[in-house]
C-alpha cells in the first residue's frame, strides 16, 4: 500500500471512530433492560425470592390440576366404585334398577342402564372383552382419551363382538378375530349403556339388565378353568362416592397414578410440570409444610377457577348450540379429545370433567340415527342462572329427533352429581307416559315444589336455593337436530 493510500485509509478509519465515540460515551452506565427490570442486575432480597418461588409453585399446582383433571374424574369413579362393589376384571357393577342421586358420579344418565367397571392391563396382561349387541358404550384410558367406541358408532356395528385391549408398549403376539384396540394407560375404563323398553307404567330396565349381563371379561391367556366368574352387583339404591378427592388426598392418589403407569401414558412437558411441584415416577414426594399449604389452596382454588369460567362463559360463544336460545356444547365444538385448530382446549376440557365423564366420538359426531347429543342449559331464557326456588316451564317441540330416546335431567352444577330430593330421580324420558299436547309437544317443569298446573309425571323437583342445569338427551340423533329444524324451547320461570 503506497503512502497515499495509508494516509487515505488511516484517515477515515479516525474519522468513523470520531462520529461513533459521542454515543458510546453518552451511554457509559445504560444497563441492557432485563436487568434494569430485575433489581438493576443484581440478586433479589431473599425474602421475595422465596415469595415467588412459592407462587411458581402455587401456579404449576393450579396448572397440574387442570392437567390431571380428567384422570382425577376416572380415579375417583374406580376407587368410589372398588370401596363398594369389589374389584378385580370379573367385577362389573350394574345399575339394574337405574341410577339415582344416592350415586355420587358426575352427570350420570337415570334413563339407561349403567355397568362401569375398571381393568387394570398391568396386573392381568391383554384382556377380553365379549361386548353384547346393542350396547352404548366405549373404552377409555385414565386419561379419558377413547380407545374405542363399542356398539352402533364402533367397529362391530352393534352386533356385539370380541375386544381385545393391549396394554401400553405391547409387543407380543396378537391372534386374529378380534377388534383389536390399545390402551396408554395400564388402566382402563369400561362404559356400557344398555337401552331400556318401554313397560307398562314406564320404562322396563330388565331387558337392558339381561343384555348387560351378556358381557364377558378375561385374560387372553388365562386358562378356561382358572378365569374368574363373572360378578354383577346391584350398583342401584346405594350410597356410593365415586367424586374426586377435594383435599390433599387428591396430590396422593396422582402420584400413585404417576408411579403405577409408564412414561409413555403422558408427554414430557405435562411430567415437567408435575415433576415442578414434586411429582416424579419412582422418586419419593415430600413436599414441605409450605408446600403442604399451597397444595391445600391450590386444590381448593383450581375448581372455583374452573367453575368461574364457565360461569362467565366463553369469550368467542362457540360453545352454545344456537344463537337465539341459551343451550351450550359442553365440548365447544370441539372434537371428543377437545382438539381445534391445532391445540387442545385446556379450559373447555378442564370445565367438561368437573361435570361430567368420558368423551368419545359418538358423543360428539354427527351420526345420524346412532350417536347422541346433550345440549344442556344453566340459565332461563331471560339469561337467569336456573334457581331450585323458582318453578320453570321447558317446551319440546312436537317429534323430538331420537330414533331410541329421548331423556330430560337436572344436575347440581359444581360437580354435576343429582340434586337428591324425595323423587330420587331427576330425570324424565320417553318411556314415561308423560302428559302431552294436542300437537304431540309436551312441557315439562322444574321446582323444588310442585307447580299447581304441572301434571305429576311432568315435574322434576329441585332443590330450593341451589343452582342447577339441565340437561337433554337425545340418543339416536335425527337429522332435524342437526339442521336447526328442531330446536328445544329455553326454561321459561313461571309465577
Amino acid at each position: 500500500m503506497n503512502h497515499e493510500l495509508k494516509d487515505l485509509f488511516l484517515g477515515a478509519a479516525f474519522a468513523a471512530l470520531a462520529s461513533v465515540a459521542p454515543p458510546l460515551i453518552a451511554q457509559e452506565g445504560a444497563i441492557p433492560p432485563l436487568m434494569e427490570q430485575i433489581n438493576g442486575g443484581n440478586w433479589l432480597d431473599p425474602a421475595e425470592a422465596q415469595e415467588l418461588v412459592d407462587a411458581l409453585y402455587y401456579q404449576r399446582a393450579i396448572h397440574a390440576y387442570f392437567l390431571m383433571q380428567p384422570a382425577m374424574n376416572v380415579i375417583g369413579m374406580r376407587d368410589g366404585s372398588e370401596a363398594e362393589f369389589g374389584e378385580g376384571y370379573n367385577v362389573l357393577p350394574i345399575w339394574k334398577d337405574r341410577m339415582d342421586s344416592r350415586t355420587w358420579v358426575p352427570t350420570p344418565n337415570a334413563d339407561v342402564i349403567y355397568s362401569m367397571s375398571y381393568l387394570d392391563l398391568k396386573e392381568t396382561g391383554p384382556l377380553v372383552v365379549a361386548a353384547p349387541p346393542n350396547v352404548i358404550g366405549m373404552f377409555t384410558d385414565f386419561f379419558q382419551r377413547t380407545i374405542t367406541d363399542v356398539g352402533a358408532v364402533g367397529p362391530d356395528r352393534a352386533r356385539g363382538g370380541l375386544y381385545l385391549i393391549l396394554p401400553p408398549n405391547y409387543d407380543g403376539p396378537v391372534p386374529g378375530g378380534y377388534y383389536v384396540v390399545q390402551s396408554r394407560t395400564y388402566n382402563v375404563f369400561l362404559f356400557f349403556r344398555t337401552v331400556m323398553e318401554k313397560g307398562g307404567d314406564g320404562p322396563d330396565p330388565a331387558p337392558a339388565v339381561a343384555l348387560a349381563e351378556q358381557t364377558r371379561i378375561y385374560p387372553l391367556s388365562g386358562v378356561e378353568r382358572e378365569v374368574k366368574p363373572m360378578e354383577f352387583p346391584n350398583a342401584s339404591g346405594v350410597r356410593v362416592n365415586m367424586m374426586y378427592p377435594v383435599d390433599t388426598t387428591y396430590w396422593a392418589k396422582l402420584k400413585e397414578f404417576v408411579d403405577y403407569e409408564p412414561l409413555s401414558a403422558m408427554d414430557p412437558e405435562t411430567r415437567g410440570v408435575l415433576a415442578s411441584i414434586g411429582i416424579i415416577k419412582g422418586e419419593p414426594f415430600e413436599p414441605t409444610d409450605k408446600q403442604q399449604e399451597l397444595l391445600q389452596k391450590a386444590v381448593e382454588t383450581a375448581p372455583k377457577m374452573i367453575l368461574a369460567g364457565r360461569q362467565l362463559g366463553r369469550p368467542d360463544g362457540r360453545n352454545m348450540y344456537y344463537e337465539d336460545r341459551q343451550y351450550e356444547n359442553a365440548w365447544g365444538g370441539a372434537t371428543a379429545e377437545w382438539y381445534r385448530d391445532g391445540y387442545i382446549d385446556l379450559d373447555q376440557r378442564a370445565s367438561y370433567f368437573q361435570f361430567a365423564y368420558s368423551s368419545a366420538p359418538a358423543m360428539v359426531m354427527r351420526t345420524l340415527g346412532a350417536g347422541s347429543k346433550y345440549p344442556n342449559t344453566t340459565r332461563d331464557a331471560d339469561g337467569d342462572f336456573l334457581n331450585g326456588s323458582n318453578a320453570y316451564r321447558l317446551h319440546l317441540p312436537p317429534n323430538p329427533p331420537a330414533a331410541l330416546f329421548w331423556a330430560v335431567t337436572a344436575y347440581n352444577i359444581t360437580d354435576g352429581s343429582m340434586p337428591e330430593t324425595p323423587q330420587l330421580l331427576p330425570s324424565i324420558n320417553g318411556f314415561y307416559d308423560v302428559e302431552t299436547n294436542e300437537d304431540g309437544s309436551i312441557d315439562l317443569w322444574f321446582g323444588a315444589e310442585k307447580p299447581a298446573e304441572a301434571p305429576e309425571s311432568n315435574w322434576i323437583q329441585t332443590v330450593a336455593d341451589r343452582n342447577f342445569l339441565v340437561a337433554l338427551r337425545l340418543y339416536g340423533t335425527g337429522v332435524e337436530f342437526f339442521d336447526l329444524t328442531w330446536k328445544p324451547d329455553d326454561l321459561v320461570k313461571v309465577e
